[in-house]
């Protein structure tokens, strides 16, 4: 992503995040409104049909009839984001993955702050480069999404190989204090994230965001290449003539894609898939607006 960019489009990023928060609002999401809250309000007689379990019995005896306690409901939205940056992430057709899932991190953010929510996030590549719990008020959402415009500048010295999603996602569930709603955006080529992911996903509600391109599919016919793997640091040679391999490059592609989204469903998380040559307004306002339908 250029330098400034998602400052560029601040203006009509916030106009898309309006319709956006209306549509998080109206999800299913479990963390979203939840009914009965953990705050104590009131008491009042009880009715038929009432909860024993809630009738305040101090109360009761006092009064010689029963009375219920009541909650207040907490309708504060907590969305968290966690954020790939690794090498993988740098790559890409029309633009790279990285580009795509800073600007998508930036609607989710604007949306939470037109909801009066508590924001929070970590971004990583071989190691966390950036971290803060929930917190709601403007002055924290402008920060992190400095921080996000700030990614493309980070030093090469201060970039680190790899990726630490599970430790990302493990980090993530100590900074949580309460149901949230959390998006991973990544690539999710990295290893050992399935068990934090599950364990994260017992507690919240957890929306997986795979960020993918074309040529996870398909390679362009250029003849035999050379390939290195930023990472991990292999290197291999890729005859993209050849009917075998892109079969077998397409195969392989289809096979990680159907476990990835097989595992999150799983395990109750929602999983969404974004292209590089997608548009992050409209895939995102789609997979709400389909959520708010039930």
């Amino acid at each position: 992503m250029n330098v400034n960019r998602l400052a560029q489009r601040a203006s009509s990023l916030r106009l898309a995040a309006i319709t956006l928060a209306e549509n998080m609002r109206n999800g299913s999401f479990k963390s979203l409104y939840r009914g009965q809250g953990i705050e104590f309000s009131d008491v009042r007689e009880y009715l038929n049909g009432d909860n024993v379990r809630s009738i305040d019995w101090n109360v009761t005896a006092r009064m010689g009839r029963p009375f219920i306690k009541q909650y207040e409901e907490d309708r504060e939205l907590s969305v968290f984001l966690i954020l790939d940056c690794s090498r993988s992430m740098e790559l890409g057709s029309d633009v790279t993955r990285l580009s795509l899932a800073q600007e998508a991190s930036a609607l989710l953010l604007l949306a939470c702050e037109h909801n009066a929510g508590a924001m929070g996030a970590v971004f990583f590549d071989g190691k966390i480069q950036f971290s803060c719990p929930p917190k709601a008020g403007r002055e924290n959402s402008m920060m992190i999404l400095s921080k996000l415009d700030k990614i493309d500048s980070i030093p090469e010295s201060e970039k680190s190989d790899g990726s630490v999603l599970s430790n990302a996602i493990t980090g993530a569930a100590k900074l949580l204090k309460k149901r949230s709603l959390v998006f991973i955006l990544s690539d999710f080529r990295s290893s050992r994230w399935e068990k934090p992911f599950a364990r994260l996903a017992q507690k919240h509600d957890v929306v997986a965001l795979r960020i993918t391109d074309p040529s996870d599919s398909e390679l362009p016919e250029i003849g035999t290449i050379p390939f290195y793997d930023a990472e991990s640091k292999k290197k291999s040679l890729f005859p993209t003539l050849s009917r075998r391999f892109k079969a077998q490059w397409r195969e392989a592609n289809q096979k990680r894609s159907e476990q990835w989204k097989d595992f999150c469903s799983k395990h109750g998380a929602f999983p969404l898939s974004i292209s590089t040559q997608e548009d992050a307004v409209s895939t995102l306002q789609r997979f709400f607006k389909q959520k708010a339908r039930f």
